[in-house]
């Protein structure tokens, strides 16, 4: 498989949007049972409004993986569009001021800034790369998907279990 032939990606594709849209359907259950909790606090809606941009982006950039015949440099410049919309979704969301008291710091850093930070990178790395056939191309796409699965899956636990505690 190269990291430069999009429909050699179809299949991570697929299963990339598939896990995404199952995971937003745990986090709106997670949102449906412990919602009155939730919006009595600006940090745990800030943290659940940054999960849903965590699991619509590998959503995002499955479905233009799975665009047939897209040219190279087209989805290139897609990616590194998407790179920087979910930099500037996710990076006001998670600023520091929406830490709430109970999250510890290095939580907040491990979960919510790196991930802002670095799934941006990885994509517009993604992008780059594919436009420049150099440097790797679309496997910088398997990172940037992990860890947004990664972190909102940690911030659905907070929203399902720990919240309760």
């Amino acid at each position: 498989m190269s990291g430069y032939l999009t429909a050699s990606w179809s299949d991570f594709s697929v299963s990339m949007v598939g896990a995404s849209a199952a995971l937003t359907g745990l986090l709106f259950v997670a949102l449906s049972i412990n919602i009155e909790r939730i919006l009595t606090s600006d940090a745990l809606t800030a943290r659940s409004l940054s999960t849903m941009i965590l699991f619509v982006v590998p959503l995002v950039i499955g479905t233009l993986l799975l665009i047939p015949g897209q040219p190279r440099t087209a989805l290139g410049v897609e990616l590194v569009a998407a790179g920087i919309a979910a930099g500037a979704c996710l990076l006001p969301v998670n600023r520091p001021a929406s830490r709430g008291s109970l999250e510890p710091r290095y939580s907040w850093w491990l979960f919510r800034l790196l991930p802002s930070v670095t799934i941006a990178l990885f994509l517009v790395l993604a992008g780059s790369s594919l436009i420049a056939g150099v440097g790797g191309g679309l496997y910088w796409v398997a990172p940037a998907a992990i860890e947004a699965f990664l972190a909102g899956l940690a911030t659905v636990w907070v929203l399902l279990v720990e919240i309760r505690r």
